[in-house]
């Protein structure tokens, strides 16, 4: 399973998100539930840096399925609206793949 989980101050404001796991949905390379949170988490990624020009901290471990995105400093408004896209496209992947594959968690720090 594929857990990403968002972790945010008291306040709400998001410090870091964290995708770990394999979602086992069918064979590696034939995985459409791990392209596919794979695709929205990098893009993501990727565009907090090259659109918004956030200061990231982005670790990765391909073998144990993981992406670990810091913020360096609070969002931008615009930067709020992308990871607000990431938990819609990841909500709708876990409803339409049941959460045996993807699961979404927020904590508070």
């Amino acid at each position: 399973m594929i857990t990403v989980t968002f972790h945010q101050t008291k306040s709400g404001e998001y410090k870091d998100f964290i995708c770990s796991g394999h979602a086992g949905f069918d064979d590696h390379g034939r995985d459409i539930v791990c392209a596919a949170v794979s695709v929205l988490v990098i893009n993501t990624i990727n565009s907090l840096e090259e659109i918004t020009k956030e200061t990231l901290l982005v670790t990765t471990d391909e073998e144990k399925g993981l992406i670990k995105c810091e913020f360096q400093t609070s969002l931008q408004e615009k930067s709020l609206v992308l990871i607000d896209s990431l938990v819609l496209g990841l909500s709708h992947i876990a409803s339409q793949y049941g959460k045996k594959y993807c699961k979404l968690e927020f904590k508070k720090i």
